[in-house]
């Protein structure tokens, strides 16, 4: 009876020895399969992050080149009111909207007075463009200059 009963100690010890290699290899195998799912979660948001950046610059880019149709055509010339008491010059100035080579107003004209001894016309004519993107203190110049 005593080598059945060593027999049954020795298949039940190596028994519990395979199931504990077999859960330290489960476990490795998780942490494998855990590292390897944060890596591909990892690479899946950095893909998405890239996707997004790049439709983001296309979209800049394809509105830049439609800004860059628009256009201004511009001109201008010196008007001198004489009437018998005064004598007024005026700088009249006339822009239009294109986009390509399709108009898209009507010529818009404004009228300055200019003082006489005002020699910077093509100054005052960009500065008082309603189409030009003009920070404030060109228009603060361009109302010295009007003044």
């Amino acid at each position: 009876m005593l080598p059945v009963f060593v027999a049954a100690g020795s298949a039940l010890m190596s028994y519990f020895i395979m199931q504990a290699r077999m859960e330290v290899a489960l476990a490795k195998e998780r942490e494998f399969l855990a590292e390897a799912r944060a890596m591909i979660d990892s690479q899946d948001k950095v893909m998405v992050e890239k996707v997004k950046a790049t439709e983001e610059s296309i979209r800049r880019e394809s509105l830049n080149e439609f800004l860059d149709d628009f256009r201004v055509e511009e001109r201008h010339y010196m008007r001198e009111n004489k009437s018998v008491f005064a004598s007024k010059k005026a700088m009249v100035l006339q822009e239009r909207l294109f986009f390509r080579n399709i108009p898209l107003s009507n010529w818009v004209e404004h009228e300055f007075t200019v003082e006489e001894g005002n020699s910077d016309i093509s100054r005052l004519a960009q500065a008082c463009s309603i189409f030009s993107a003009k920070p404030m203190a060109e228009a603060a110049s361009a109302s010295k200059l009007l003044a």
